[in-house]
């Protein structure tokens, strides 16, 4: 999912070379109905463009249309036509996950990525940021060893029976109050 925005330029151009890949990201389609697909991803993926493009696993890029959003739980779903989809995506009940349980994160990081992990914590508290730094909130998340990268926000977090169980969205990295490095540290919502 590629979110576009407009370029401040004084030139007369067309309005799609005005626009400017503003952010990337994955989705997953959960659902076909009346010719149109839908599919959930990141709010902090869609936040601010003027234009959604999806790109298929198999190349396809179709334009996307914004249904709605909550920045409070980070998800936001997208339709596209769907006459080029063929499956949908099947969701497994998060609640019946377990701590150790192996897990998949799959995204758009270099074209296709899947990692393996594991569920750390499978109802964490995070505290929710706005776009300045500012606690606005909390969540309750899955949080996996499973890497996390910019291009999975949005993404699949799947069991091994190929549920989604929760949409990746976050990650900690750097160093904590105590000097100590924070690796392996990625949140889903479940």
């Amino acid at each position: 999912i590629f979110g576009q925005d407009s370029q401040s330029s004084s030139s007369s151009q067309s309005s799609s070379s005005s626009l400017q890949e503003a952010s990337e990201g994955s989705g997953v389609i959960y659902q076909k109905k009346d010719g149109k697909a839908y599919i959930v991803t990141n709010n902090h993926v869609v936040s601010g463009s003027d234009k959604l493009e999806v790109i298929l696993s198999d190349g396809t890029k179709l334009t996307a249309s914004l249904v709605g959003t909550d920045s409070t739980s980070d998800l936001a779903v997208l339709t596209i036509d769907g006459s080029k989809v063929n499956t949908v995506a099947s969701f497994g009940d998060s609640s019946k996950i377990a701590t150790g349980q192996t897990v998949l994160a799959i995204g758009s990081q270099y074209a296709t990525s899947v990692t393996k992990g594991i569920v750390s914590a499978k109802s964490r508290t995070v505290d929710v940021t706005d776009d300045s730094g500012n606690t606005t909130g909390q969540a309750t998340v899955i949080q996996t060893d499973a890497a996390i990268n910019s291009g999975n926000s949005g993404g699949p977090l799947i069991n091994l029976s190929g549920q989604v169980v929760g949409i990746n969205s976050m990650k900690l990295s750097g160093n904590s109050g105590s000097n100590a490095t924070i690796e392996g540290m990625g949140f889903a919502i479940p």
